[in-house]
């Protein structure tokens, strides 16, 4: 049989918390570089909530 892997609801809580960090202090996703940025935000939302500006700019 074949093991599942399962996300545990700690993971899923981490996630919901960083998109609603993210959100609310202006990351959206309109291009490349903010996409970049928005997932920056979502996985290190502690540091948005400390001031850290994570907005990425490739130059494209």
């Amino acid at each position: 049989m074949r093991g599942r892997r399962s996300v545990s609801l700690g993971t899923v809580v981490y996630l919901i918390v960083g998109l609603v960090v993210a959100l609310s202090n202006g990351y959206g996703i309109t291009d490349l570089s903010s996409l970049v940025s928005f997932l920056l935000a979502l996985f290190l939302w502690p540091l948005v909530l400390l001031g850290i500006d994570l907005h990425v700019s490739l130059g494209v």
